[in-house]
Parts: C-alpha cells; sequence; structure tokens
C-alpha cells in the first residue's frame, strides 16, 4: 500500500490561520467553520494543524479514494471524485470517513457505527465483561456502539456462584453506560445503544432505568417490540414474557398485561423522550443480511440513533446526499428536481462507498498490527485482536454500506412544496424510492465489474419483502442481480446529520427545518461605532444579541428581493415566515400523523432503517404519543422516537417572545440519592480583586451541587486555566468517611484528580454549601435558589463574599427570559427585569447589571 504519509500537506497552520480561511470557506458562518476546524480538520496527535478549509480535506479524501479506484476496472478519476464532494455540495462522507480517510496520525476504524454480541447469547459474567471490553475498544477508535441485553437472565434467576441469584439486566445498563462516558473520542464522548426485546422478564425495568435521573446516562435505551405484543395492546390481551425469550422450553415466564406496560413505555417517551422503540419483526422481516442468519448476519441490535440495525461485529460507514443541491432555480417558479443529474450521481456515491470498504479494510489491518505492536501480554490483548478480525471478516464478507441524504425539508421548501403535506409526502417518497432502486442498480453494476459479496445466494433472498418490492419496481434490474448477484449485502440507511448539515448549511436528515428563524449572541467592542450593546456579563464583556436566518430560508429571501441586512421586529419576522415555503413546515408544525406516515412509506425503499424524531408540543397528552407508536407500527416504520417540547434540557429555544410560564413553581425529580460521579462545569470569577473559583456538579445539564472558594493560594485550588469541565466522584476516605473529588483529563489524556474538594475550603463555606447543594437536589428552581441566598444576613465578611461568588456561580445557569421577582432596575425603577447570560437585564431601558 502506498502510504498516505507521503501525501501529507508539510505546511502546518496556526489554528488562528485556519479559522479565518474557514470562515471565509463558509461565508463567515463561524459554527461551521469551528466545527469542521474542530473535527474534521487534518491534525497530529500534538494538535497540529494541516489544512486551512474544508477544500483541503476534500481533495485529501479525493485522492485516497481515487488509490483504490485504480485497483478496478472503469476507475473514477481523483478529479470526477473531487468535483462531487468539493464545497458539501452533492456527496458528503459522514463523521469518521470524513475524518480518517487519509488521515495518517490516527489509527481508527472509518466505520460510524458497531453492533457487538456474544455467541450463543452468553450471559455469563465473563461474557458480559468482554462486551464491556470491546465496547470501550471501538469506541476509542471513534465508533458509536450497539449491543442488545436480552440474552442476560431476569432479576432472581438462580446463578451458580456466590451471589445465588442474579442481578438482572439494570446493573448492566450502568455498568455499560459508566463504560461510554469513561472514553473520550477527539473531544466527544462515546455513543452507545441499549436494547432489550419486550419479551424478556425484566424489560420494565429496563424502561424505566433512566427515570431516576443520574442512571444510564451515558446510553439511548430502546425496547425492541414484537408484533404479538402490539397485538395485545390493540386487543387488550395478555402476553407472557420469557427467558430466554421467545424460547418453546423457557427457564422462566410470566404473563403480564401488555396495556399496562405500554402505557408505561409511553409515559415514560411523554415524559423523558426514552426510550426509543424498535418494531423487530418488521426489522427482522424486511432485513436483507437476514437472509445469512445462519451464516452469522442475525441482527441483534441497532447503532445508537437507531438507523442500522447490525449483526454482531458488523459495522457501517456512512455517506449523505444534498438533496437541495439537485434544486434547479429554487425558490423560483420554475424550480425543478433535477433526477437525471441525482442518478448520475448514485451510481458514483456507490463506487465511492464501495471504495471506502477496501480502505477500512486497511484501516483496520493498520488497527491489527499496532495491537501486535503494542508490549502487553498476548492475554491482555486477546479480546481487542479478536474483535478487530471479527470485524474486518464482517466488512469484507459482507461490504455493507450506508448511503443516505439530507437536507430533505430544505428540498421541498426550494420546490415551493410544504413538508408534511401529502404532496410533499408523495415527492419524497419519489426520491427515495428512486435512491433504493438506483443504488441497488449500481451495486450490481459494481458486482458485474469487481465481484459480488463473498457470500450472495439469490436463493436465500428470494422471499425477502424489499428484493420483491426491487422486482416489482424494476424486473430488469432483479434479474440482472439474479445473474451477476450484488456487491453489497445491505446499501441504505438515512441517518441524523448534525454537524454534516452543518457544514452542508441545509436541514438535517430527512427532518424538517428545526428554526428558519433564530437568535445568537456574539461579543462587541462597546467602544467601536454602531454596536449594540444588549447586555454585560459578569466579567464586564459586551454583547450583542441578532436574530440569525437559516442559511435557505435567506437565500429565499434573497431570490424574492428581501433585504436580509435589515433589523427585523419580532412581528415583521412572523409576517415573513408566514410568506415563506417554511411556514407551517418547521419539526413543530408538521403534521405528527403525517409524518409518521411519511417515514412508514419511505423505510419501504430504505433496506436499513432511518433516523428520525416526531417533535410534539409540551402540552401534547400522553395518549397521542401512544397513538403515535401504534401508527408507526402500521404503516411499516421500523422504529420512531417522540420528543416532547421541554422533556429534556439543552434544546435551542425559538425566536418566540418569552411566554409567561409557573415553570419554576415546580420541582425537578433529582435522585434524592447522590450519583457516585456526576459531569461538573468549572466557573472562574473574581470577588474583591480575589480570584475564586466554582465546582458546579451538573444532573442533566442542570446544578446539583456545588464547591467553591478562593484559588490559586496555598489553601485553595490549584488548577489549570485551561479546565472548564470535569467530574466531581463522591469517594470515602480511610476512616470510612465521605469525600469528593474533582478529575479532570490534562492535555495529554491522562486522568488529574484533586482530592477533597470538601476540606480546601473554608470549613464554614463548606456547611453552606451543602445547605445550598441539598436545595438543588430538591430541583428548586435556580432563580429561587439565588433569592434565597441573596437574602442571607451572614456577619463574617468572608462568607458574605463567598455567598456573592455562589449567587455569580448560580446565575450562569438561570434560563435566559426568567422573570425576576421582587426588583426593581436601578436605572429606570421598572419591575420587568429578567436574567440574561447570568445578568439582570431590564426589558425596557436594557440597563444590564451581573454579580
Amino acid at each position: 500500500m502506498k502510504s498516505v504519509i507521503q501525501n501529507l500537506p508539510q505546511k502546518k497552520v496556526t489554528r488562528a490561520e485556519a479559522l479565518q480561511a474557514a470562515l471565509h470557506y463558509f461565508k463567515n458562518d463561524d459554527l461551521a467553520a469551528s466545527v469542521w476546524l474542530n473535527k474534521y480538520a487534518l491534525k497530529d496527535s500534538e494538535g497540529n494543524i494541516y489544512e486551512s478549509t474544508p477544500d483541503d480535506m476534500h481533495r485529501r479524501i479525493a485522492k485516497e479514494i481515487a488509490r483504490i479506484e485504480k485497483k478496478y476496472a472503469n476507475p473514477l478519476t481523483e478529479s470526477e471524485i473531487y468535483e462531487v464532494i468539493k464545497n458539501f455540495k452533492y456527496i458528503v462522507p459522514q463523521g469518521s470517513p470524513m475524518a480518517g480517510i487519509g488521515n495518517p496520525f490516527q489509527i481508527a476504524s472509518l466505520s460510524n457505527c458497531f453492533v457487538i454480541g456474544n455467541e450463543g447469547d452468553s450471559d455469563s459474567y465473563g461474557g458480559i465483561m468482554k462486551i464491556d471490553q470491546e465496547q470501550v475498544q471501538l469506541m476509542k477508535r471513534r465508533g458509536g456502539v450497539g449491543h442488545d441485553l436480552s440474552h442476560i437472565r431476569p432479576k432472581g434467576s438462580p446463578v451458580k456462584n456466590s451471589a445465588l441469584t442474579s442481578t438482572g439486566i439494570v446493573p448492566f445498563m450502568e455498568r455499560y453506560s459508566n463504560s461510554t462516558r469513561e472514553v473520550a473520542q477527539d473531544g466527544r464522548r462515546g455513543a452507545l445503544m441499549l436494547s432489550v426485546s419486550i419479551n424478556h422478564p425484566d424489560s420494565e425495568d429496563f424502561i424505566d432505568a433512566k427515570l431516576e435521573q443520574g442512571k444510564v446516562t451515558g446510553a439511548n435505551v430502546s425496547v425492541r417490540i414484537d408484533d404479538a405484543f402490539m397485538k395485545a395492546v390493540k386487543k387488550g390481551d395478555m402476553y407472557t414474557q420469557k427467558y430466554p425469550v421467545f424460547s418453546k422450553n423457557p427457564k422462566y415466564s410470566k404473563t403480564i398485561e401488555a396495556q399496562k406496560l405500554w402505557k408505561k413505555i409511553v409515559h415514560n417517551a411523554w415524559q423523558s423522550a426514552e426510550p426509543g422503540i424498535l418494531f423487530w419483526d418488521t426489522i427482522i422481516n424486511e432485513s436483507v443480511p437476514d437472509s445469512y442468519a445462519d451464516l452469522g448476519y442475525k441482527t441483534v441490535s441497532t447503532n445508537p440513533c437507531g438507523e442500522i440495525p447490525l449483526c454482531p461485529y458488523d459495522s457501517c460507514r456512512l455517506l449523505a446526499i444534498n438533496l437541495f443541491s439537485y434544486v434547479e432555480n429554487p425558490f423560483t417558479k420554475k424550480a425543478a428536481f433535477n433526477f437525471k443529474l441525482f442518478k448520475k450521481h448514485i451510481v458514483i456515491a456507490q463506487r465511492m462507498m464501495d471504495d471506502i470498504i477496501d480502505l477500512e479494510l486497511e484501516k483496520i489491518d493498520k488497527i491489527l498490527e499496532k495491537i501486535d505492536a503494542d508490549p502487553e501480554l498476548d492475554e491482555v490483548k486477546a479480546t481487542e485482536k479478536t474483535l478487530w478480525l471479527n470485524i474486518r471478516k464482517k466488512a469484507y464478507e459482507g461490504r455493507r454500506t450506508g448511503i443516505g441524504i439530507t437536507a430533505e425539508g430544505d428540498m421541498l421548501a426550494a420546490l415551493g412544496i410544504r413538508y408534511g403535506s401529502k404532496e410533499g409526502n408523495e415527492f419524497s417518497v419519489k426520491v427515495h424510492k428512486t435512491l433504493g432502486i438506483e443504488t441497488y442498480r449500481a451495486s450490481v453494476n459494481l458486482a458485474k465489474e469487481r465481484g459480488a459479496f463473498s457470500i450472495f445466494d439469490a436463493e436465500r433472498e428470494k422471499n425477502n419483502p424489499f428484493i420483491l418490492r426491487l422486482k416489482e419496481a424494476d424486473s430488469k434490474l432483479y434479474y440482472e442481480m439474479l445473474e451477476h448477484g450484488r456487491r453489497n449485502i445491505a446499501l441504505l440507511t438515512i441517518a441524523p446529520t448534525g454537524t454534516t448539515s452543518l457544514m452542508t448549511q441545509t436541514s438535517s436528515g430527512i427532518e424538517p427545518v428545526f428554526m428558519p428563524v433564530y437568535k445568537r449572541r456574539k461579543k462587541v467592542n462597546p467602544n467601536d461605532k454602531g454596536v449594540r450593546v444588549d447586555f454585560v456579563d459578569e466579567v464586564g464583556d459586551s454583547w450583542e444579541e441578532y436574530v440569525v436566518f437559516h442559511h435557505r430560508f435567506k437565500q429565499w429571501m434573497e431570490v424574492n428581493g428581501i433585504d436580509v441586512t435589515k433589523n427585523f421586529s419580532q412581528q415583521e419576522l412572523d409576517v415573513l415566515v408566514k410568506k415563506s415555503p417554511y411556514y407551517k413546515a418547521t419539526s413543530n408544525d408538521v403534521d405528527w400523523l403525517s409524518k409518521v406516515t411519511m417515514q412508514g412509506a419511505v423505510q419501504k425503499w430504505v433496506d436499513h432503517s432511518i433516523s428520525v424524531t416526531i417533535n410534539l408540543p409540551n402540552d401534547v397528552s400522553e395518549e397521542l404519543v401512544g397513538e403515535l407508536y401504534l401508527k408507526a407500527w402500521e404503516v411499516g416504520c421500523k422504529g420512531v422516537t417522540v420528543y416532547r417540547d421541554g422533556s429534556r434540557s439543552g434544546v435551542l429555544i425559538a425566536n418566540d417572545e418569552k411566554k409567561e410560564n409557573n415553570q419554576s413553581d415546580t420541582l425537578t425529580p433529582f435522585p434524592t440519592k447522590r450519583p457516585q460521579i456526576l459531569e461538573a462545569d468549572v466557573v472562574r470569577f473574581q470577588n474583591k480583586k480575589e480570584k475564586w473559583i466554582a465546582f458546579i456538579g451538573l444532573v442533566d445539564d442542570k446544578p446539583y451541587e456545588i464547591f467553591t472558594g478562593l484559588a490559586d493560594d496555598e489553601d485553595g485550588i490549584l488548577l489549570p486555566r485551561w479546565v472548564e469541565k470535569g467530574f466531581i466522584i463522591k469517594n470515602r476516605n480511610e476512616d470510612g468517611s465521605s469525600r469528593y473529588d474533582f478529575q479532570y483529563k490534562n492535555k495529554r489524556g491522562y486522568k488529574t484528580t484533586i482530592e477533597g474538594l470538601s476540606h480546601k475550603f473554608n470549613p464554614e463555606f463548606w456547611n453552606y454549601a451543602k445547605l445550598f447543594s441539598g436545595t438543588l437536589r430538591h430541583g428548586m428552581p435556580i432563580d429561587k435558589i439565588v433569592k434565597l441566598i441573596q437574602s442571607l444576613q451572614l456577619d463574617s465578611e468572608s462568607i458574605n463574599t463567598w455567598k456573592n461568588g455562589v449567587v455569580r456561580a448560580l446565575k450562569h445557569y438561570v434560563e435566559d427570559g426568567t422573570k425576576v421577582i421582587g426588583q426593581t432596575c436601578e436605572n429606570c425603577k421598572s419591575d420587568n427585569l429578567i436574567y440574561q447570560e447570568g445578568c439582570l437585564t431590564c426589558n425596557d431601558c436594557g440597563t444590564s447589571k451581573c454579580g
């Protein structure tokens, strides 16, 4: 193999230079520029940067794919490949392929996702620990992982060890979740999917596991639901759970009310957006690879986002086609979708995907070489080596690919079709049917040139519903496939395209546009001319708040002669959106049943699955969630997730005027028993010219406990300035008393622990910290806690200084727009005050006060 080191750009660029060049490339879209630079620009292990813009990356990718093309007949040239991937316009390798192709600095896989499992569904401790180790080994190579827990014996089952009975599924969920949280992947946390069959006697415990906040926070969870259970739900019948699941001679079984368990699933999904649902019989019956189940291709779980059901040790690489770019004359009456160009590019995309498998095999060989060269004993390396040998076998044998799309919402808007309408659903199905047929045709043609995947057997596939649909739609293609085979065992998926859509500057995946208009903030120099200062933060920095238009919404404005530089009022923005093709077509507008119906219709032409979320307003009933799930099963969806607005923290806030609400009067159900490990933020501030530091323990991104005091003195905390996040870990001293340690990763990736936060600060601070942490843990709203602390009358000057520091630290977590009760503006005496970025801001005169 020709070393890619020879093709490595020798010139290093500074981060500032690369960021400036990337900003120019993305036309001052700082979010897209930062995401590309942080996640995908070529870097070595010291952080040196070798690419200035995505154009450098696209040339790197084109060069490597062209190298593989030369191995085969009728090769694509480097120029042909570059032309379809440049500017993220048509074909976009996603995630791991984008970061890893031609990257000599990372010994990592090009696969986005993996599923693992035990031979014979072993539930021994050895088998369970093996899965834990395999999961970590994959995550350190940048892969997302899924595995199923249905093989673990239910709680209370007899075991032949000192425990006598099994602990059931939930403790192992927590183990796998914690392992995920420990693994860093170039600045991101690992991703994990845990699934279980509804037929398992512990499935109810599995469904409830994440309700206790702070539990299983490192995993997505989904329930595999079979048709018999769904029929029992519809009819109000009983349902029998078994272990082993679906066994004709179970060791254990119990009969339950199907509707009762169903209502629990629905309630939990309504409350917290989990569990997701996998309609398992639909997945298995439709799965082309399951035609080869006896050869090791039995589907057992899915990747973390649910779009790729996989057998153990199989993996998949992802690529998205940007649908918006096939709309000619977008946002005009002449708008039309160029199906001819679309079909041409599908052929190229599938060739590229097959080439990426060869590149993946090279990467796996490099991983195996490194494992062999590592100094550990062979028995230490055995699990990791066997894992990658198994993955290599599946990649070589089945050559699975994952072609998908992005910009569905923008494509429809550009054509003047409303997302979610009957016309919109019909056009989407037409596009996806074309993609499905032409991708399979491309794979058959590749088989003519390069050979079929090694275990292809038309006889095995002859009754598969997906293959039969292809036969009905295009009999010529079907009979060519019988004669020549197919290059790839399965080909299609629709993944979420979060960072990809940021760089294509389009809507994500198959989803509608989330918001056509939203708010951003930027730091400004108050002395500059023409600058508007909306608020000043606690360290004195000035910020301007401004409206941002979704890129394609802005394009619609430009096409229609609307001045995009104008400072629009909220009322003007509302009128503008109403005139646009995005009106009633955003995530929160689309008719939910229509979206589920669309997903089911599109699914007929996707051989893997679809990652899609049904967005619901906060006030929808649990009954509606149940109806959506039932409808999804009836129309042939393979899986479905719902998100009710406000059921999870950390979601973008719309650009609407803030509505009065009584959320601050309700308590959050935090865990009363403190989890052993909490994510933590580090907040630094100055109090009377002294440097202070606060450690804020978080549950679901909300404060749960606080430690704070003087920093950088002999008795305080010595912590590098660059540390902003870490973990607070509850430990015990030798005398049995508790202590709280702070752990972070240094710049080399090694864990550094500061022991005994509770003893680093003044004991008087610690006692008050326990009091304030207690109010946090019981869900008292932050603004109310801030008001409580401010009202305390304390004699000691040092404790009052500390008290002010606690207030300043906690104000970071008060939701912007929260109404301030009982205070007036010092400037205009108005009581119309809100929190904004931790500062008190007057809505009437604009005066802002921090600290």
